[in-house]
């Protein structure tokens, strides 16, 4: 055999050694990669089984103290005051950013032994720095503290409700009549807040978060305007929330809102007008609820224009100069400015004027303190006194008729007056009657004929006291509680009974009137689509003379 062949022999043995080496070689890297999964699914698999053992039952849970939680705070992280992904430590209370490793979470968690964490975006519980998701029905109370949800059944029993609910801290209240904490000096924002809360369909409408999901999404985007509405909804929930840890509210978030949309008109540390807040917010609100297409659509009103708006007629005319010549007027009275004019308007609340207080003392040389009823300064929107209004210039007669009352009526009693010099405070005592004003005596025939009811029960009374020297003064606000038929006093923490007959001896700044449709109006006239006769209106008219001849010969008329 020759040296060729041999080595062809052994070069063809050598490369049958090779291909019978290889499969095996890539049947043993398969194998390997197959045990490698397996093993890695073996591992995940134990590893989620751990984790959801670990979420149903922490053992950090009994380190969680609510005595310390509280919500109401800007949810800013404490250390670098942002607003991301921010975590609550449910053992101290504090805010804190983040939750992987080397974050204000991880670091607080590992420093302070602090382990149970819960998103404030998410409303998800976390154990840190196991960083495993807590499933547990015991924390849905914390949930609830953080976004109180209320169910339409709950809604419609609020104002029926007669029984008192226990607070974690073992004090009981009235859900809804809780104290709002007043941070430096914004006694006359709690007022507002509260009386805005009492107004039924107001409250009802921002316990629901979906009637205004879309100024929600608005906020979430940056709208400043939008955010005002946000946190103005989440307040009213937590003052009728009746699962509260403690007998009290903190308003700082949506105060921080009223200074960002306010432009610094608003503060909560200098004292302000309780008026002027309650115009501005009800304006905002209602410029921020209305729907942003309106292009060939018939607007509806929004729940503010529905509740509390109203409509009047004002009959104005300039006075003239006097010591003028014939001609003189006669040029006065061609003037169009000097004409009569009739101008429609809308009205969020009435603004009463109080008669000018006694310049002299009594005889035991104090000041005499008058009293006027409420019907006297209501005279002023029957449509017939007049009444004249000076300017630097010129001087014009003005009377007011109502045409439409709101459901809710909010009236003004004009007490803080600027002179040249400083302010006065008007100390005038109103006297009212708590229950049953008709208010539809201020009507003519034709507007008291479209309302169903016209009598109205008072439901909240806002006081002001002390000079009126700026920042002087203090607000408190006497609030009905419907279902027990009981009156309350709130003056920012301080939340007590009081007897009904002590709210008239107070100074009042501003008053809330709730419709009672329990009363029918006598006069009102149904719509008929039906052509009516001139004879059947002749009788009808008769008959609305003789029941107003009745009443008014009875002494009804406040």
């Amino acid at each position: 055999m020759s040296k060729r062949e041999s080595s062809s022999r052994r070069g063809s043995a050598k490369t049958k050694s090779e291909a019978t080496k290889k499969p095996k070689i890539d049947d043993l890297m398969k194998q390997w990669d197959e045990l490698d999964k397996q093993e890695e699914l073996r591992n995940q698999e134990s590893k989620e089984s751990k984790g959801t053992d670990l979420s149903r039952s922490c053992p950090y849970l009994d380190t969680i103290n609510r005595n310390m939680l509280d919500f109401d705070f800007e949810k800013l992280c404490s250390v670098s005051l942002s607003h991301l992904n921010v975590y609550a430590c449910l053992v101290c209370g504090k805010y804190f950013q983040g939750r992987g490793p080397n974050t204000h979470v991880h670091t607080h968690s590992v420093n302070e032994n602090h382990h149970v964490f819960l998103n404030l975006e998410t409303h998800r519980f976390y154990c840190l720095p196991d960083n495993y998701e807590i499933v547990d029905g015991s924390l849905e109370d914390i949930t609830y503290l953080l976004n109180p949800l209320f169910q339409k059944d709950d809604i419609k029993n609020l104002d029926t409700n007669v029984g008192m609910v226990r607070a974690y801290n073992g004090l009981t209240y009235y859900p809804g009549f809780v104290g709002v904490n007043n941070i430096k000096a914004n006694d006359y924002c709690n007022v507002i807040i509260q009386l805005l809360s009492h107004i039924s369909p107001l409250r009802d409408f921002f316990l629901q978060p979906e009637n205004y999901q879309e100024q929600i999404k608005r906020a979430a985007a940056g709208d400043h305007m939008t955010l005002l509405v946000h946190r103005f909804g989440e307040l009213i929930r937590k003052l009728w929330n009746p699962r509260n840890f403690k007998t009290h509210v903190s308003p700082h978030e949506f105060l921080q809102a009223v200074v960002l949309c306010s432009k610094k008109r608003f503060q909560f540390t200098e004292q302000g007008d309780a008026l002027e807040f309650l115009s501005w917010l009800l304006n905002a609100l209602d410029q921020t609820l209305k729907p942003t297409t309106t292009e060939g659509k018939v607007v509806k009103p929004t729940i503010i224009g529905s509740t509390l708006r109203g409509r009047m007629v004002i009959h104005s005319q300039k006075v003239m100069p006097v010591n003028l010549t014939q001609v003189q007027k006669e040029q006065y009275e061609n003037n169009p400015e000097y004409m009569p004019h009739v101008m429609e308007s809308r009205f969020l609340y009435l603004t009463c004027d109080l008669p000018p207080a006694p310049l002299y003392l009594d005889e035991f040389k104090e000041s005499i303190i008058p009293q006027v009823p409420l019907a006297t300064l209501l005279t002023k929107f029957n449509g017939v006194t007049e009444k004249e209004y000076k300017t630097h210039c010129d001087s014009t007669m003005r009377r007011f008729c109502l045409k439409h009352l709101p459901p809710y009526l909010i009236l003004f009693m004009k007490r803080i007056l600027k002179n040249i010099f400083t302010l006065e405070k008007n100390p005038t005592i109103v006297n009212f009657p708590i229950k049953s004003i008709d208010f539809g005596e201020l009507l003519d025939d034709e507007a008291r004929a479209q309302h169903k009811h016209t009598i109205y029960d008072l439901v909240a009374n806002v006081v002001h006291d002390g000079p009126a020297t700026p920042g002087a003064g203090t607000h408190r606000i006497f609030v009905l509680q419907r279902g027990t038929d009981k009156w309350f006093e709130m003056q920012d923490l301080h939340v007590q009974e009081v007897l009904p007959q002590m709210i008239p001896l107070s100074e009042s700044l501003i008053q809330v009137w709730a419709v009672n449709k329990s009363i029918p109006n006598p006069f009102y006239e149904k719509k008929s689509t039906k052509k009516s006769s001139p004879k059947g209106d002749e009788k009808k008219s008769e008959v609305v003379k003789e029941e107003r001849e009745k009443i008014e010969s009875n002494g009804k008329l406040s």
